[in-house]
């Protein structure tokens, strides 16, 4: 997470594109690999401690972004609180629904993010 922080600023400029991002001096092509691998071992951190649910991982930045903008500075660390925040209400609403047994975070994820994620692909279009 540190190495992503340190590289904002570079994230927001291959955010134009690779012709700009090289007239304004970064190297795109070995950024792009330091943080393909920064990504990578990010979603596998992740992964490992908190099970495979996916939908956090897909609909969390994306209401980042909603809600702060296209700045990674504000949009990665948002991105996290969001994460959490879903998977608290996700959990929470899983041992609430049914009583005495409890469906598990990553359905009710599935079923909370699944069409905010539909929605996301029909405006795309």
């Amino acid at each position: 997470m540190t190495v992503a922080i340190f590289k904002v600023k570079t994230l927001d400029i291959l955010g134009f594109g690779d012709q700009v991002a090289t007239g304004l001096g970064v190297k795109t092509e070995k950024e792009k690999a330091i943080l393909l691998v920064v990504a990578v071992a990010l979603a596998a951190a992740c992964v490992s401690v908190s099970g495979g649910i996916a939908f956090i991982g897909l609909i969390g930045p994306h209401i980042a972004r909603r809600l702060v903008g296209s700045g990674h500075k504000w949009v990665l660390p948002i991105s996290a609180l969001v994460g959490a925040l879903l998977l608290l209400v996700a959990d929470t609403i899983g041992r609430i629904i049914v009583q005495p047994s409890e469906i598990f975070a990553g359905i009710v994820v599935a079923v909370i993010g699944a069409p905010y994620f539909l929605y996301l692909l029909a405006k795309a279009k």
